[in-house]
């Protein structure tokens, strides 16, 4: 068992340690079976038993099983509000996380904006999102479900012949009382892995 496995199996004791019943409404997900719960993590179907946590069918033994054994063992049964919406920088304590943060959930998404724009609406669908009809600026907006209560509010500005493209990054208001801090920087990062690695599936299969 190697460090991450040992992690993610203390985490799922403390989810489990609820009511299956309680569970199932904290994260929210569907029941499937006794032990097995099922919903959509990082844009893959994910389900997570007393042992592990799957994606698409595989034990995941790195850092998004990580992150998702975290949320479900802190997550609280009341709804994620979206607004009001908060950049990373003002949420308290984050300081020691900006730079990195701001490189590896923002930053790294740039290169692959024409891509996030052309193939949005099945990013939408795997990620269970929407876009955003009230952003307020920004060339295209959209929400990302990387977890089911942890919104990601994006405001991308596409390159002109003036500025290069920029990409922002917000969370849903109450997001750090679902995850600790440093999780839910790793959350946005992974989020943003997850996409980069969508745009180049997309673009391998149509060159």
């Amino acid at each position: 068992m190697n460090g991450y496995e040992e992690i993610i199996r203390n985490y799922l004791d403390k989810a489990w340690a609820r009511s299956e019943e309680g569970l199932r409404e904290a994260a929210p997900a569907v029941l499937e079976a006794p032990g097995v719960l099922t919903f959509r993590a990082f844009g893959l179907p994910c389900s997570v038993k007393r042992h592990g946590v799957f994606f698409d069918g595989a034990l995941d033994t790195g850092a998004k099983g990580v992150l998702t054994a975290i949320y479900l063992a802190v997550v609280p049964t009341h709804p994620a509000p979206l607004h009001p919406l908060k950049a990373f920088k003002e949420i308290p304590n984050s300081g020691p996380y900006q730079a990195a943060f701001a490189v590896h959930a923002e930053q790294a998404l740039v290169p692959y904006v024409p891509n996030i724009r052309q193939n949005l609406e099945s990013i939408l669908a795997a990620f269970s999102g929407h876009w955003n009809r009230d952003a307020p600026s920004g060339d295209f907006s959209f929400t990302l479900y990387p977890l089911p209560k942890i919104p990601l509010y994006y405001i991308i500005h596409e390159a002109d012949d003036e500025f290069p493209a920029a990409v922002t990054c917000l969370f849903g208001g109450d997001c750090p009382s679902f995850m600790p801090l440093d999780a839910l920087a790793d959350v946005a990062e992974y989020t943003a892995q997850s996409l980069i690695d969508r745009c180049l599936r997309r673009h391998g299969a149509s060159s």
